[in-house]
């Protein structure tokens, strides 16, 4: 929720519902623009400083201790700010982890996933367990078996577009590869389970242009081919995410976001205010006809809420009421129509209460 000033310099409330790039925390806002003109006092704008020097230094020390502090991660994992986002992981963890004559198995829970496995097809093989393409991704694929000798299984804990959010995980030893970019620090978890975690930055963490990455030491160095150095996680890791020039005001912001995430309480308290901003909207559309959320309710996501409305008439003026009350990033994605609420960490509750408030009013008047 953000104040902006109009024409007439009268102040109105935008609730910024956007899927990615996202809302960030006011707090955050304000340092980092107080930072292009001025970094720390020292004379200098974030956007100018060296990214070997003292200075930027100091900014990645603080973002990987504080991501490590939040996910409690144990001494085996190591964490990277690298460039690109999500996609970039697409190719990168096979070249890395996948022979051409092995196996990785892929759950496909969403067009994330789907374009992940395909990538990984460059490199290896690739077979996907289950699949919940048959009802156009509404719900999570359970009770799938892994194949025997898998070198890792991947799975997308939160699918953005679709708006399903994985809650349990198969018990295997096989190693487990997450996309996390849309529910990253959004609710406790066993982080240490996980081989490799990666995550976009542009929803929870911080702006887009940067992607986080949690590896296990230990599953690195196992491919027999050759890595061009900025695609080998080990030259990262030695090189403490600064092998070349990285997004230096990205990292910058995802440091702030982290700083401000365990001002609040750390992910326990940013969990209980996600349960309640989801509970209230799912309660609010389950109880009103006039609009349908579409997937399953042992698999609805907190972070993306997704619904339609059975008049696609009716769609059309309530996509125009919520343009008209501030509500932005409503619309649903492309492939799959009606509206999507993204719910992350940084929006507060107000905007969902303002939202909520206004599907009622829409539903008494056309019921």
């Amino acid at each position: 929720m953000h104040l902006i000033f109009n024409k007439l310099n009268i102040h109105s409330v935008v609730h910024n519902f956007n899927s990615g790039p996202s809302i960030l925390p006011k707090e955050v806002f304000e340092q980092a623009s107080q930072s292009i003109l001025n970094f720390n006092n020292s004379g200098l704008s974030i956007l100018e400083i060296g990214h070997r020097t003292p200075l930027f230094q100091a900014v990645v020390d603080e973002a990987i201790a504080t991501a490590r502090e939040l996910m409690q991660l144990d001494a085996e994992h190591e964490i990277l700010f690298l460039h690109g986002g999500a996609s970039t992981q697409f190719f990168q963890i096979p070249m890395n982890l996948l022979n051409e004559n092995e196996t990785a198995a892929y759950l496909d829970c969403g067009i994330w996933g789907t374009k992940a496995a395909k990538e990984a097809k460059v490199f290896g093989n690739v077979e996907i367990v289950a699949s919940s393409k048959d009802k156009n991704y509404t719900y999570i694929p359970k009770d799938y078996v892994l194949p025997a000798g898998a070198k890792y299984f991947h799975c997308t804990s939160n699918n953005t577009v679709e708006g399903t959010q994985m809650h349990a995980l198969p018990d295997t030893d096989i190693p487990l590869v997450a996309d996390m970019s849309s529910d990253i620090l959004s609710r406790v978890i066993d982080f240490n389970r996980y081989d490799l975690i990666y995550a976009g930055a542009q929803k929870n963490i911080g702006a887009a242009g940067v992607n986080l990455v949690i590896v296990k030491k230990d599953l690195l160095g196992k491919v027999s081919r050759k890595l061009p150095s900025m695609m080998d996680y080990r030259q990262h890791i030695e090189a403490g995410s600064l092998l070349n020039t990285p997004p230096v005001f990205a990292v910058y912001v995802c440091m702030l976001t982290l700083r401000w995430l365990k001002q609040q309480g750390g992910i326990p308290a940013i969990e209980k205010l996600n349960d309640e901003k989801a509970a209230l909207l799912y309660d609010t559309l389950d109880s009103l006809p006039v609009f349908r959320p579409t997937v399953a309710k042992e698999d609805r996501s907190k972070m993306n809420v997704v619904f339609v409305m059975d008049n696609p008439d009716l769609e059309k003026e309530f996509l125009s009421l919520c343009k008209d009350n501030g509500m932005v990033g409503i619309k649903g994605y492309r492939t799959v129509g009606g509206f999507r609420a993204s719910l992350y960490n940084a929006l507060p509750l107000a905007s969902v209460r303002a939202l909520t408030g206004l599907m009622k009013d829409f539903a008494n008047k056309k019921a």
